[in-house]
């Protein structure tokens, strides 16, 4: 709730108990502003709960991954009930816009990929007059049991009219012989704003839990629902509500949006102004190029170049200058964006550097010292751009680019206090571990020694040294059921360590073996897990979406107290990897391998990114291992948010925090968690990622 502070300019839809727009339990054909991420909790009397959390993928698509705790609903195997986890996912497509004459439509699948405990399909309609809003659907599956009647869809195919048997079971799987079969039910309601924060709703409810009713988990006596929502905060909402006459519940929701800044556009103090150099005709002297042969200038100059570089955060690694033209190699270490940070750089190259000097070759370095793109730039359209309407534009128009592998490198001089470079960090730490059966959230907080040492450029060794001080994750007892080797499974043996372990220690060289080229050599302790050798090579052109990359590891899982010790599981794993930027700021990558524990197939995952850092991804791997053999889950796939820092706080910063939310770990299509991986260490210096961000260059 602490980050969703900034005010909200945009209409944040209530949620129903189920997460998605919506009444009490119904939906409504709303959906949220786009790129909206919403998370909510419903609680009800009866000792069950949900979790969800929605993104708006687009302004007419959403999607939702829901956890939910049933009390007694399954069969423990001895006769009794136990408490149910259940993880499902939800998609939603507006298929109409609510014009004035014409409602919102919406298409939903509810749970589709889950156990099915929840799954039903439906098509809602919402048209709002004033201040009363009116919502009506007809639903199938868990939507199709109070009142059913004869699918209408039945005068498309036969097949449409029966429902096959609801198969319970360890999820994972599309039930596609589910979707829009069987009896159908209408539902429906009205919410009513009685100011702009308290609303109030009612609905008439298709759902009869029938699980439920059969399990004494719920009464019912009314399929009428009444509740409220109350707008604690434009994006904190609470709702109350009365359900079938004999529960009662409270739904908490949060909204976040990437395109919505916590601090609008930003704390950041303002760039240094643009240093015009006088008139050629008015000071020819300045314009000299004799300055070159002075001993005691041309030290100043890189001196005076690396101090005002510092300013920003900016640090210079090498020069290659002479009367006309700059080569300035520099590290960025600040600017989330790499556009902003060339900007930056050319701001202080005009305030430090001689008059005659008309050519900047700008070549940021990664987190590893390593080139990507080199931008070129004529100082008089620096000068003549910077108060332009529209500058980020033209300067782009005249901006010139080139591989930076392909630069001669004679003459270029490294700054001495470049390399060798050490750097170390002492913090806290946070490990989660979600959806145990016995315990759904698991913690451990600790604290965290990291260093790495780069004597050379491109050559680097790092590790971290952890200490676990408080937490539970320790406490798991469940026993791997697997029939796959136990590469991932048996994580919880792993969290019983006693006392520091080693996170990682590696030793890397990564470099530019030609052009469009990356390459990387990593041994050691590359992970928790698993120590070894991994080895990748990057093939990825200035200005194309596509980038293709090889990867090849040989590695031994590691001793359970995560110190210097090895297991006798081997493993070897090998991949080619697609990476593909569509545009609006949507990613692919798409892998075809083996993974760990021996099994071959693919991994997808499409990411929507935001210029300020955010991004939310999801990604599903298939392999040839079967869903029987695979175990509960059927196949391993996830949803990552990654949240910068620097939305945060309103400063820049390149600290962020990553969160994967796993429904279940299991021991097929496991991949190593590698650090420095090429692909997301260089795309950001080169095109089109570069360009993308470019309307931040005069930041």
């Amino acid at each position: 709730m602490l980050l969703a502070t900034g005010a909200s300019t945009q209409q944040v839809r209530s949620v129903n108990s189920y997460g998605v727009p919506g009444l009490i339990d119904m939906p409504s054909a709303q959906m949220q502003p786009d790129a909206e991420l919403t998370t909510s909790l419903t609680l009800l009397s009866n000792g069950a709960g949900r979790g969800q959390i929605a993104f708006q993928l687009l302004p007419r698509v959403q999607a939702l991954f829901r956890y939910a705790s049933l009390p007694d609903f399954l069969a423990d195997g001895t006769g009794d009930f136990e408490r149910t986890y259940d993880r499902s996912f939800d998609l939603r497509f507006q298929v109409l816009r609510e014009s004035r004459n014409l409602p919102a439509v919406t298409i939903g699948l509810q749970d589709f990929g889950g156990t099915s405990i929840y799954a039903a399909e439906y098509v809602v309609a919402t048209k709002s007059f004033g201040d009363f809003t009116v919502t009506g659907g007809i639903g199938w599956g868990r939507l199709g049991t109070r009142e059913g009647f004869g699918n209408p869809l039945g005068v498309l195919d036969d097949r449409f009219d029966t429902r096959p048997g609801l198969d319970i079971g360890r999820g994972g799987t599309v039930q596609s012989d589910q979707l829009f079969r069987g009896d159908a039910a209408l539902f429906g309601g009205v919410q009513y704003e009685v100011n702009d924060r308290l609303t109030l709703k009612a609905e008439y409810s298709s759902d009869a839990y029938v699980a439920e009713v059969e399990r004494d988990i719920i009464d019912i006596e009314t399929p009428l629902n009444f509740g409220f929502d109350y707008a604690v905060r434009p994006n904190v909402r609470v709702g109350g509500y009365v359900l079938h006459g004999s529960e009662v519940g409270l739904t908490f929701q949060v909204a976040l949006n990437p395109k919505r800044g916590t601090f609008g556009s930003g704390l950041d103090p303002a760039p240094r102004p643009v240093t015009v150099r006088p008139a050629r005709a008015a000071n020819p002297q300045v314009w000299n190029t004799a300055w070159t042969q002075d001993v005691v200038t041309v030290p100043a100059v890189r001196t005076g170049l690396d101090t005002s570089l510092e300013e920003d955060g900016l640090d210079l690694f090498a020069t290659k200058i002479d009367g006309t033209r700059a080569e300035i190699h520099f590290r960025n270490t600040r600017y989330t964006t790499t556009a902003q940070a060339i900007g930056r750089a050319a701001r202080h190259a005009t305030a430090t550097l001689p008059a005659s000097v008309e050519t900047f070759v700008l070549v940021p370095l990664n987190g590893q010292g390593i080139a990507g793109t080199a931008v070129v730039l004529r100082r008089s359209d620096i000068e003549a751009f910077e108060n332009s309407p529209n500058g980020a534009a033209e300067i782009l128009a005249v901006a010139g680019r080139v591989d930076a592998a392909t630069l001669d490198r004679a003459g270029l001089m490294i700054e001495p206090d470049a390399l060798p470079r050490f750097r170390w960090s002492l913090g806290p730490y946070v490990t989660v571990s979600a959806f145990d059966p016995d315990n759904p959230a698991r913690v451990d907080l600790g604290a965290e020694l990291a260093a790495s040492y780069a004597p050379v450029q491109g050559v680097i060794f790092e590790g971290s040294i952890r200490r676990r001080l408080i937490g539970n994750r320790d406490e798991s007892t469940r026993e791997s059921n697997s029939v796959l080797p136990r590469v991932r499974t048996e994580s919880n043996l792993f969290a019983r360590t006693d006392g520091p372990f080693i996170g990682y220690a590696t030793a890397n060289y990564i470099w530019r073996p030609g052009r469009n080229l990356y390459a990387r050599v990593s041994a050691g302790l590359l992970e928790q897990q698993y120590g070894g050798v991994s080895t990748e090579l990057l093939w990825k052109r200035d200005g194309s979406p596509l980038a293709i990359g090889v990867e090849a590891n040989s590695v031994r899982q590691r001793e359970f107290d995560m110190r210097l010790g090895f297991q006798d599981l081997d493993a070897t794993t090998a991949f080619v990897t697609g990476y593909l930027e569509h545009g609006g700021g949507f990613h692919s990558r798409l892998a075809v391998g083996q993974y760990l524990a021996g099994d071959k197939g693919a991994t997808y995952e499409l990411t929507r990114e935001f210029s300020n850092g955010w991004a939310v991804s999801a990604y599903a791997t298939k392999t040839d291992v079967s869903a029987e053999d695979f175990g509960e889950g059927s196949f391993d796939k996830g949803i990552k948010v990654t949240i910068p820092f620097s939305w945060i706080i309103g400063t820049q910063t390149q600290t962020a925090s990553s969160n994967v939310i796993q429904p279940i770990l299991r021991d097929g299509g496991a991949r190593l968690n590698l650090r420095n991986r090429l692909y997301p260490s260089v795309r950001a210096q080169s095109a089109p990622d570069l360009m993308t961000d470019w309307d931040r260059f005069w930041r």
